[in-house]
């Protein structure tokens, strides 16, 4: 046993008490550096800068859909911060670029949450896409709000999920009606993109609403994204006697099928949803495509409303170039976002969400949005685009029923 003088038992005690509050001392660091998880709330508020995650493809197949979008993402974003940002905080937009590409947007979505830290994602224009980021941001407890995913199963993945376009599920049987009963279309030739989720979610959409206005389906043919010769599927067309092709896929696929058509002397329209949207379709289709091909959607820079004027006069002004119906989306969808953290006078994602589901009537550049108790957005009316001298026209506009 060892023993200790006076001096040195004064000295041991000494050194323990040092030791100990120096202990003490680090914990609370610790607990300082490291909020509580429960704690996330608080935290978010003392953030200076609002962090929003684009969501989007900047190369790729669907570029045409994600690069006029970060455009109308970021032109919303410098307004808001022209005029005082979200509540005093500036407001800052993360940009990088999916591709188009299931893993890409995975890797992103968590790498917005986890590093950047942000409040909410805007995007993806793509239902499949939507699908793999919302899961994840769902779990995270991060806002996503898809400007441009018309598929079903998308805000039924959880509470953080909205969405503000135009949905298939309501704009279809308004536009099959317009074909049977206002164009006297009645037997119907459909082709699917077997590859391409979006297709193959459409279709089923347009058979319910073709067989609602007991039209005849004639013929129904397959094709894949990547493929260019269609000469088989157009040549059982042409033997189908169809009033009118509907194709469920993208432009590049439908600019081809036309071209083959014009090639056998098929005269038919085609008619699809938002997916034909993409100045491919008139760089390829060219002639083949002029007044042939319709698509619907909820925007158009062409007829537009008057309080749509500014919004398309300042993007000419900045991009020299028209806005498109995700360019508008995006833009409106940050402005939502602003109104609802506004209102709730937070920026956390699980407070916020309970004033994005209240939306009702929101004036928009792209439309009034509304959303439903389900949080699916309503917008009407529904733009018919088509082409006319190499250029995106208004055709008609209809209204949307939805009970």
């Amino acid at each position: 046993m060892i023993k200790f003088g006076k001096k040195s038992r004064l000295a041991v005690v000494l050194c323990l008490m040092l030791t100990l509050t120096m202990l003490a001392g680090c914990a609370a660091n610790k607990e300082a550096a490291e909020p509580a998880k429960d704690d996330k709330a608080a935290q978010s508020e003392k953030q200076e800068v609002i962090k929003l995650g684009f969501l989007g493809a900047k190369t790729g197949d669907v570029a045409n859909y994600g690069i006029p979008g970060e455009k109308g993402m970021k032109m919303a974003i410098d307004e808001l911060n022209a005029n005082g940002g979200i509540m005093g905080k500036t407001v800052e937009g993360i940009y990088e670029d999916n591709k188009g590409d299931t893993a890409e947007i995975a890797n992103i979505t968590t790498k917005y949450i986890t590093r950047d830290k942000v409040v909410a994602m805007v995007g993806d224009p793509c239902t499949g896409l939507t699908k793999v980021a919302a899961e994840i941001a769902q779990k995270n407890k991060v806002v996503i709000f898809s400007a441009g995913a018309t598929g079903t199963g998308v805000v039924e993945i959880g509470d953080y999920v909205f969405r503000n376009t135009l949905l298939d599920q309501f704009a279809v049987p308004s536009v099959v009606d317009w074909m049977v009963n206002t164009k006297g279309w009645k037997n119907i030739a459909i082709i699917t993109s077997l590859n391409n989720g979006y297709s193959t979610a459409l279709t089923p959409v347009f058979k319910e609403a073709l067989n609602a206005q007991k039209a005849k389906i004639v013929i129904e043919e397959s094709v894949n994204d990547g493929e260019s010769d269609f000469s088989a599927q157009v040549t059982k067309l042409k033997k189908a006697n169809a009033d009118v092709l509907v194709f469920t896929g993208y432009y590049r696929e439908a600019a081809l099928i036309m071209n083959e058509a014009q090639k056998q002397g098929l005269t038919i329209s085609l008619i699809g949803g938002d997916g034909l949207y993409g100045q491919d379709l008139i760089k390829l289709g060219k002639t083949a495509v002029e007044g042939k091909v319709i698509y619907y959607c909820g925007f158009s820079s062409d007829q537009a409303a008057p309080e749509t004027e500014k919004f398309i006069k300042k993007y000419e002004e900045i991009y020299k170039e028209k806005p498109d119906m995700f360019s508008a989306q995006y833009y409106d969808a940050v402005m939502i976002l602003a109104k609802a953290m506004t209102d709730a006078k937070s920026t956390d994602p699980s407070v916020f969400k309970a004033e994005l589901a209240k939306l009702k009537d929101y004036p928009g550049v792209s439309g009034n949005t509304t959303f439903r108790a389900d949080r699916e957005p309503v917008k009407s009316p529904i733009c018919l685009i088509t082409v006319k001298d190499g250029q995106f026209v208004v055709l008609e506009k209809i209204p949307v029923n939805v009970k």
